[in-house]
C-alpha cells in the first residue's frame, strides 16, 4: 500500500530529529553557494534579444509566465521564428512529466505595456522547431512516450494543425529538431538500439518528410546540413565507433554514405557541431580529458585537434542564434567548478573566454586528479578525484563515490553546489566511469549491457579499492551516490560487498528491475528491453537480471546506512519497488541483527510528484539537497568528529 506523501515526509522528519539542525545548516549555506556562483535571470518575464539594443534600452515583455495558466510554471525551451514574428515556449508544471507549449505573436509594440495574451497553447508538447514564421512542427507526448510530429500552420483566419508522422513501434522515442544553418527540420526515431531521421525543407514545409536511412539493427545515426550536403554522425566506424560521414541531400541513404573523418582508438565523440565550413566534434579521451576535432569541411584530411582546459569534465554547446555566425560556443564545468563560457573560432583556430569572472567564480586551489582502476578481467576503469589536500593527505578525509553506467551515457559532472560545499568541507569526491556508460565510446557501453551489469558493479568495487590503496579515506568514512538507474550497480555492491561503504544515498533509485522488467503495463518495460533485456520471454535474460537486481538478491547481513529518495508519481521507477526493496533490506538487517555491529539506518523520503529528475522548485530542490548533506554527514559521524575536534 502505498503512503501519502505528505505523512511520509512528516514520518521522515519526526524519526530523524538528529538531521534538522544540521539540515537547516547546510540549506543555508547552500543557498549561499548558489548566489556566489550562478548567473540568476528571471525567467518569468520573456523577452527577445534584438529588443535590448542601444536605441530600445528598455526590452519589450513578450511573455509572462502567470498567463500560462493555473500553478508555479518553469520555462523549458525558447524558440523564435525566423524574423521573430512569434515566439514559441514550452513550460512545464511541478510535477508533472508533459510540458506545454505557449505561441506568442511578436511585433511592434510600446515596451511598456504588458506582455501580451498567448496566441495559443497546446498541453503535451515534448519538442517544437519552427520552418517558418507561419508553420511550427512539434512533437506530443503521451506519458512517457512521444510517437507522433504535428504541422501547426498560423493562417490569417486561425491555426490548423495536421499529422505529419506516426511512429509504430513502441520502443522508439520520436522528437523535432532544427539543423544548425535553420536549412531542415529534423525528425528524429531513436530507440536503444537503432535509428531513422526524417526530413523536412524549410523552405517546403507542406511537403512530406524525406527519409534518410530506414533504422537497422544496432545502427545509430544523427544527421546535420551544410550547403546542400549531410554530415551524419554514424556508428560505422572501427569497432561500431561513431564516425563523421557525409551524403548529398538529394541522395542520404546509407549507400551513399562517404566517411569524412574517424576519430583515433580509444576518443569518445561526445557532440558533433556544423559550421559554415567546418565540423567540430567535443571528444574525450581514455582518461577523461576533453578536446575539439576540427574538421574543415573542404579538406577533411587537414583535421586538428584542440585540448580543452585539463579541469573541464562536461561540455554542453550553445544553440546556434537565427543566423551562423561561424563560431561556437560552448560552456565547460565540472562537479566543482560553475560554468564558465568559451568561444571557438574555427577558422583562426582560436578559443576565447567569454566571461571575466572566472576567478570569483573558481573555488580556492583544488585538485583533479585523473586516475584508472584495474578491474576483474584487468580493463583499466577510468576515475576522477576531486581534492583539496595533496593526494598523500586524504586517508582521514571523508570519501563520496559516484556511479552511473547505463545507457551508455557518460556521469553526470555537471557544476552541483553540493559538490562544491562538500570540497569546500574537505571532502574528497570520486566518480567512477564504470562499463555501461558511455565514457569511452559505445563499446563500453556493450560491455556493460552485454555482461548483464556484473561488469559494472566489479568496476565500480575494483574503483573503491583503487582509491583505498591509494590511502584516500577507507571504509568508516565513504559514502556512495547514485541516481534513477545507477542505484542498481550501488544496491548490487550493497549486497556482494557490504563493508566498503558506510552510507548510501539514491535518488528516484531503480532497484527491482526484475519485477520492473516483467510487467509490461509499465510505462518503460517495452522500450527499456533493449537495456536490460526481455524476461518475460528469454529465461536466460530473466536469469541475467535475477543475478543482479538489487531487490532480488537481499540477504541477512550487515548493510551500509541509506536514505532513498522517491516521488510517488514517478512513471519511470515505479515507487512501489522502492517500497519492496526497503521492506526486504529493513528484514533482513532485522534478521541479522549483531551487537557488535552499529544498525544502519533505512530511510525512505517520499515525496510528491513526478519529478523523476529531481524537484524542479528551488526551495524543494535545495531541501532535497540539504537533507542528503546532513544524512551523509550524521551517518558517518563527522558532527560527532567535530565535536571532538572541540573539546581538544
Amino acid at each position: 500500500v502505498l503512503q501519502d506523501p505528505s505523512s511520509s515526509t512528516v514520518e521522515f522528519n519526526s524519526r530523524n530529529k538528529k538531521y534538522r539542525s544540521l539540515e537547516r545548516s547546510f540549506k543555508r549555506r547552500l543557498r549561499v553557494i548558489y548566489q556566489s556562483t550562478i548567473f540568476w535571470t528571471d525567467l518569468s518575464l520573456i523577452t527577445p534579444l534584438s529588443t535590448t539594443v542601444q536605441s530600445d534600452p528598455e526590452p519589450e515583455k513578450v511573455l509572462c509566465l502567470d498567463s500560462v495558466g493555473k500553478g508555479d510554471w518553469s520555462l523549458q525551451r525558447l524558440r523564435l521564428s525566423p524574423s521573430e514574428h512569434a515566439l514559441a515556449a514550452t513550460v512545464k508544471a511541478p510535477h508533472r512529466e508533459e510540458a506545454r507549449c505557449v505561441l506568442v505573436k511578436l511585433g511592434d509594440r510600446e515596451p511598456t505595456l504588458d506582455p501580451p495574451q498567448p496566441l495559443l497553447t497546446i498541453d503535451k508538447v515534448f519538442s517544437v522547431e519552427w520552418a517558418t514564421d507561419d508553420i511550427l512542427f512539434y512533437s506530443s507526448q503521451q506519458k512517457l512516450q512521444c510517437h507522433h510530429v504535428f504541422r501547426l500552420d498560423l493562417t490569417a483566419t486561425g491555426t490548423r494543425s495536421a499529422l505529419v508522422y506516426q511512429e509504430q513501434q513502441p520502443d522508439v522515442f520520436v522528437e523535432v529538431s532544427l539543423s544548425r544553418d535553420r536549412r531542415l527540420v529534423l525528425v528524429n526515431c531513436s530507440s536503444k538500439r537503432s535509428s531513422e531521421v526524417w526530413l523536412i525543407d524549410s523552405a517546403k514545409p507542406l511537403m512530406e518528410p524525406t527519409l534518410v536511412q530506414a533504422r537497422l539493427p544496432e545502427l545509430l545515426y544523427h544527421v546535420e546540413h551544410s550547403h546542400g550536403q549531410l554530415y551524419i554522425l554514424a556508428n560505422t566506424g572501427p569497432g561500431q565507433e561513431y564516425q563523421v560521414l557525409r551524403a548529398p541531400l538529394s541522395s542520404p541513404s546509407i549507400k551513399h554514405w562517404v566517411p569524412v573523418c574517424s576519430p583515433g582508438p580509444g576518443t569518445a565523440v561526445k557532440d558533433m557541431e556544423v559550421l559554415q565550413d567546418h565540423c567540430v566534434l567535443a571528444t574525450r579521451d581514455p582518461l577523461g580529458l576533453l578536446a575539439l576535432q576540427v574538421v574543415p569541411l573542404s579538406q577533411p584530411a587537414t583535421t586538428s585537434t584542440l585540448q580543452l582546459p585539463p579541469w573541464a569534465c562536461a561540455i554542453e554547446t550553445k544553440r546556434a542564434g537565427l543566423t551562423d555566425s561561424g563560431w561556437l560556443e560552448f560552456l565547460l564545468s565540472s562537479p566543482v567548478h560553475p560554468p564558465v563560457l568559451y568561444r571557438y573560432y574555427p577558422r583562426e583556430n582560436r578559443l576565447l573566454l567569454q566571461e571575466d569572472t572566472e576567478e570569483r567564480r573558481t573555488p580556492q586551489e583544488y585538485q583533479t586528479t585523473r586516475l584508472e582502476a584495474p578491474s576483474q578481467d584487468g580493463t583499466m576503469v577510468p576515475l576522477t578525484l576531486f581534492h583539496r589536500p595533496m593526494l598523500e593527505e586524504l586517508r582521514g578525509a571523508p570519501l563520496l563515490v559516484h556511479v552511473y553506467g547505463a545507457y551508455g551515457m557518460d556521469l553526470n559532472m555537471d557544476f552541483s553546489p553540493d559538490k562544491r560545499l562538500l570540497l569546500e568541507d574537505g571532502w574528497a569526491l570520486a566518480y567512477c566511469h564504470v562499463r555501461g556508460g558511455g565514457e569511452r565510446g559505445l563499446g563500453w557501453h556493450r560491455q556493460g549491457r552485454m555482461e548483464g551489469k556484473s561488469r559494472g558493479v566489479e568496476d565500480l568495487a575494483a574503483c573503491i579499492h583503487r582509491l583505498y590503496d591509494l590511502g584516500v579515506s577507507r571504509p568508516s568514512l565513504t559514502a556512495l551516490t547514485a541516481r534513477s538507474a545507477g542505484a542498481i550497480l550501488v544496491g548490487a555492491l550493497c549486497n556482494l560487498h557490504p563493508h566498503l561503504i558506510r552510507a548510501v544515498t539514491l535518488q528516484a533509485p531503480f532497484l527491482d528491475v526484475l519485477g520492473t522488467m516483467q510487467e509490461p503495463s509499465l510505462p518503460l518495460t517495452l522500450e527499456e528491453r533493449g537495456e536490460w533485456g526481455d524476461p518475460m520471454s528469454d529465461p536466460c535474460q530473466r536469469d541475467t537480471i535475477a543475478s543482479y537486481c538489487p531487490c532480488h538478491n537481499i540477504i541477512p547481513q550487515h548493510y551500509p546506512s541509506m536514505l532513498l529518495t522517491a516521488y510517488i508519481e514517478d512513471n519511470r521507477v515505479p515507487v512501489a519497488g522502492v517500497h519492496k526493496y526497503e521492506e526486504r533490506l529493513r528484514e533482513a538487517i532485522h534478521t541479522h541483527l549483531n551487537e557488535s555491529e552499529p544498525t544502519p539506518s533505512v530511510i525512505l523520503d517520499l515525496q510528491p510528484g513526478a519529478d523523476h529528475f529531481g524537484p524542479g522548485d528551488f526551495e524543494l530542490s535545495l531541501t532535497e539537497s540539504a537533507r542528503q548533506l546532513a544524512f551523509l554527514h550524521t551517518e558517518l559521524g563527522l558532527n560527532q568528529q567535530k565535536t571532538k575536534n572541540r573539546r581538544n
